[in-house]
């Protein structure tokens, strides 16, 4: 049972997550599946690659020696087709769509060496691995670009070959200099071809599949047959992906737990239908961008609850009272909901007062300020938007508008600056920032706007 942490986003800071580790472990995660992205510390030539909130080798090797410590496997996640890279002026040379920056060319011999060059120093940090995730989903654009269309042109070539000896060469660069080590891919790109294409490209030797689904209604029995067709296929081991985040929504600011406990529940029962033997495990996905260059989506520490009831209903065989009672007992929390987001008690978990704090702005904030700019009949009748561009307003209808916007704003800023001190202890300034100008910004500068029309009026 791994724990996916998808640090391209409010990547925490070290400390934070080594609070965590213990946690997890109690919880009943086996292992990490680290997607480092740009917070890796890349360094020569792809020293460029680094956000300036990178970890520091130190930071990581602290980190990676208290995960082995709490007898967490880690498995480092590289995701070709490398976004985070191919947007560098620098390397987009290497694009396969001159314009996009989606996939890699797999025809220029610089695009392996740059791959390997990135497998290097990722190996260089860590000890004793047994896997190696290297992404290959959603390769979008690949077979688009000049040469692989040359390429496509030759008799027999496909897309589904393309694919397959790009996956290959990525596999094989990474099994000849690491033979202990045993790739893992997203599955995909691979779902759609037949046995035979599978089978005889060589593929299924050296990679182990991860299929993934976050629906809480999935098609248990699709999945069955497809494991089973993987199997056929000579892939020895097959993984599965199931959400805990960053699944209902690309913007989503709390997690919906009952949605990713009906998706875990789900994966339980692939599970019991499937072959003995073929399934190595599953990892509980938390994606913190659906790309890139989206938004963020839930944060960590406001999505530590949702985990901990699908990793207690993994390690359970289901959820139950007695389930339920352990994860509250495990979290510090009296009373947590899975069907609704009002969990009301705090909890002693780390970073259980981002959860509060979170919970409060995402459900009372703009609701609130909407309530006085579009449902106060005194703003709509006698502070419309034309009376304040003209600074207009009758001296009584000050005292029936004015105690009230400045007693919100004040609560609001109040409840903003808790969270960022709360934030603060978690992230670094950069996604603070971020979070705060998509979730919080928007509401509270119109209420502050409208504080100084009045105070102007």
């Amino acid at each position: 049972r791994l724990v996916h942490l998808d640090l391209k986003g409010a990547a925490p800071r070290a400390q934070y997550l080594e609070q965590v580790l213990p946690l997890l472990r109690a919880l009943g995660a086996t292992g990490l599946l680290l997607e480092y992205e740009d917070t890796f510390p890349y360094t020569g030539p792809l020293e460029l690659l680094q956000a300036p909130h990178a970890y520091s080798p130190a930071e990581l090797r602290a980190l990676l020696s208290r995960a082995r410590a709490q007898g967490l496997d880690v498995v480092p996640l590289l995701p070709f087709p490398l976004q985070f890279v191919l947007k560098h002026r620098e390397f987009a040379h290497l694009r396969e769509v001159k314009a996009l920056p989606n996939a890699l060319n797999p025809h220029k011999e610089e695009s392996l060496a740059l791959v390997k060059a990135m497998i290097d120093q990722v190996m260089a940090l860590h000890e004793d691995l047994q896997w190696f995730h290297i992404g290959c989903d959603e390769v979008y654009y690949l077979g688009e670009g000049e040469e692989s269309k040359q390429w496509l042109q030759q008799q027999d070539n496909t897309p589904e070959k393309l694919c397959l000896s790009h996956i290959k060469a990525v596999a094989t660069c990474l099994a000849s200099c690491y033979p202990r080590v045993t790739p893992i891919v997203w599955d995909d790109m691979l779902r759609g071809m037949s046995e035979q294409t599978l089978a005889e490209s060589g593929v299924p030797q050296l990679v182990q599949p991860m299929i993934w689904d976050y629906a809480a209604d999935m098609d248990v029995e699709g999945k069955v047959q497809l494991i089973e067709k993987y199997h056929r296929c000579g892939f020895s081991k097959v993984w599965c992906a199931s959400a805990f985040k960053g699944a209902t929504g690309a913007n989503q600011s709390l997690p919906l737990i009952g949605h990713h406990l009906r998706n875990q529940l789900g994966w339980l029962q692939v599970a019991s239908r499937s072959p003995a033997d073929v399934l190595q495990g599953i990892t509980l996905t938390g994606w913190q961008r659906y790309d890139h260059f989206s938004v963020l989506c839930e944060l960590l520490p406001v999505a530590i609850p949702s985990l901990a009831v699908c990793l207690q209903a993994l390690q359970n065989g289901g959820y139950s009272e007695v389930v339920k009672e352990n994860v509250e007992k495990l979290l510090g929390m009296s009373n947590l909901e899975i069907d609704t987001f009002m969990s009301t008690s705090l909890g002693t978990f780390p970073g259980s007062n981002i959860l509060t704090l979170v919970t409060q702005i995402s459900f009372y904030l703009k609701s609130s300020v909407d309530e006085l700019l579009e449902r106060n009949r005194y703003v709509t009748g006698w502070f419309s938007p034309y009376h304040r561009r003209r600074k207009i307003i009758h001296p009584i209808i000050m005292h029936h508008v004015q105690p009230d916007a400045v007693s919100l704003l004040s609560k609001w800023n109040a409840v903003v600056q808790d969270l960022q001190a709360a934030m603060e202890q978690v992230f670094h300034r950069c996604a603070i920032e971020e979070w705060m100008e998509e979730n919080v910004h928007p509401s509270l500068q119109k209420l502050q706007q409208v504080v100084d029309d009045l105070d102007e009026a």
